[in-house]
């Protein structure tokens, strides 16, 4: 057995009426409405629940990465972010094709239509600050029994036409509609920012696996390079087998390091593959149709500004978007807490009612009636407090995440400067030790030909300069990689400042003059 449900509602009906008018104005009537409102709209004013103070969040005075480092990063003379952040690395095919992921990445469609319901709701809410009226007409052909017991209703046949209008209106006493807007315009404005954050990390991930593949068609080239070598290596030894100077075992080796090297080169087309395939869905392309031509990595990392720490707060969407969260429910605190006051309902209906159609639209066929009505819970054990305290806690927990995304997104710029700074020390460190392998690879491969070492040396000293190669050029991806991410922590250029205002939420056409 189900426990019973106890709720206790006291209604206070000042004025009802309803009367089939034959003469009499409504000057009067309309004029005790009239009244009624005004009192209304003045007592509207009141908004209940704590006005919103945005939370502080702690922040640094300079990054660690930037701060007595000595590390001064390479900027070109322009590198100020904008809305098209990936220009700044002058590669056109990266360019149209982030141009063409803006309006054709699905998951970011999905964010804007998700932004487009947000917006619809502030125009519901909005709609509960004005009256609701509806009208009907209706027509009946009645007729009574022989058989009743008052015999001077018998057998009569009744027309009744009617027509009428109705209109209700529930004042904002204590703001649980004002409240209610104010929440749903910071929801809209959060999805809106969600909207940034999804456009950025499509953008970001469309430059990242861009670059990627760039690395990997350098990689193949550095392969295909390294094969043609070792081919002429392996003739080199095959013709000194003929003439007696090398050994079976020279060749065999010289065919191995070709054909492992050959099946690295092959191994790379599927990485190449899977990261075409990415960048087709991200592009909202089908993979089965999309290919990019090959061509070596040319990009240069660059190190966007930084900017103080504290400006950071403004130009990333997701801590926009979280910030707008808190203000969401915080307006929800009053919503909650106008529950524990009364309502107030004003309502008044008027029409036409007559049994000859004749009659109808004359003056006698009037009707109306009107009142106020005041309305409040006096008992729910419990209930609204309970929702009341799950808004507060909701708003606790909306604090708690905003200042965790702000944490996070000062460790990304900190990981991503911290990245940068490492990798080119260690790209310069690459760098010596590929010209260094290459001088003993130039120089055993001469004492090979003159029969001082036998063709093992040569091996070891080939593979050694392709390890370093490869690990030049993968420095170089990761370098590019970091330069994104770096971009994408700093907010690719957006600031709140972009987010839609409350007018531009009303009038969605506002925010595109």
């Amino acid at each position: 057995m189900k426990p019973a449900n106890f709720f206790l509602s006291t209604t206070v009906r000042l004025q009802s009426a309803r009367a089939v008018m034959r003469a009499a104005p409504l000057v009067a009537p309309l004029g005790i409405s009239l009244a009624a409102l005004i009192v209304a709209g003045v007592l509207g004013g009141c908004a209940v629940g704590p006005d919103y103070v945005r939370p502080t969040a702690t922040t640094a005075a300079t990054y660690k990465e930037l701060e007595g480092s000595g590390w001064q990063p390479a900027q070109p003379a322009d590198t100020t972010l904008r809305g098209a952040w990936w220009e700044i690395y002058g590669d056109p095919a990266l360019n149209a094709l982030e141009q063409q992921a803006g309006s054709a990445n699905q998951n970011v469609q999905a964010a804007q239509a998700r932004f487009r319901a947000a917006r619809a709701a502030v125009a519901q809410f909005r709609s509960n600050f004005f009256p609701v009226v509806g009208a009907g007409g209706d027509f009946s052909r009645t007729r009574t029994s022989d058989n009743v017991m008052y015999k001077s209703t018998a057998g009569y046949t009744i027309n009744d036409y009617v027509v009428q209008g109705d209109a209700s209106w529930e004042p904002d006493l204590w703001g649980r509609v004002s409240r209610s807007v104010e929440g749903a315009k910071a929801n809209a404005q959060a999805s809106a920012a969600d909207v940034q954050s999804a456009l950025l990390s499509m953008q970001a991930e469309l430059a990242t696996d861009y670059f990627e593949l760039r690395g990997i068609d350098s990689e193949r080239r550095l392969l295909d390079d390294t094969i043609k070598a070792y081919r002429e290596a392996l003739d080199l030894t095959q013709h000194r087998l003929a003439g007696g100077i090398a050994t079976d075992a020279d060749v065999a080796q010289a065919q191995t390091q070709l054909q492992t090297t050959e099946a690295q080169a092959i191994d790379l087309d599927v990485q190449r593959a899977q990261l075409e395939h990415a960048i087709a869905i991200l592009t909202g392309q089908s993979p089965s149709t999309f290919a990019l031509p090959v061509a070596p990595l040319a990009a240069v990392p660059v190190v966007a500004p930084t900017g103080v720490p504290s400006a950071l707060l403004e130009r990333r969407p997701d801590i926009a978007s979280a910030e707008r969260h808190i203000v969401d429910m915080n307006a929800q605190i009053g919503v909650a807490t106008a529950a524990f006051f009364p309502n107030l309902i004003l309502s008044v209906t008027g029409g036409l009612e007559a049994t000859n159609y004749s009659q109808w639209l004359m003056a006698p066929a009037r009707f109306w009636s009107l009142g106020p009505s005041l309305a409040g819970t006096l008992l729910d054990f419990g209930g609204r407090a309970a929702v009341k305290a799950q808004a507060e806690a909701h708003y606790d927990e909306s604090v708690a995440q905003y200042r965790q995304t702000v944490l996070t997104a000062f460790g990304q710029v900190e990981d991503n400067l911290a990245a940068l700074r490492v990798l080119e020390q260690e790209a310069r460190a690459q760098d010596q030790a590929v010209a260094a392998a290459e001088r003993a690879l130039a120089i055993v491969s001469d004492r090979y030909k003159n029969g001082a070492i036998t063709y093992l040396d040569v091996v070891v000293a080939q593979t050694t300069a392709l390890t370093n190669e490869r690990q030049a050029v993968s420095i170089a991806r990761r370098r590019m990689a970091a330069s994104v991410a770096l971009i994408k922590a700093l907010g690719g250029g957006w600031d709140a400042s972009q987010l839609p205002t409350g007018d531009q939420l009303v009038h969605p056409a506002a925010a595109n003059g």
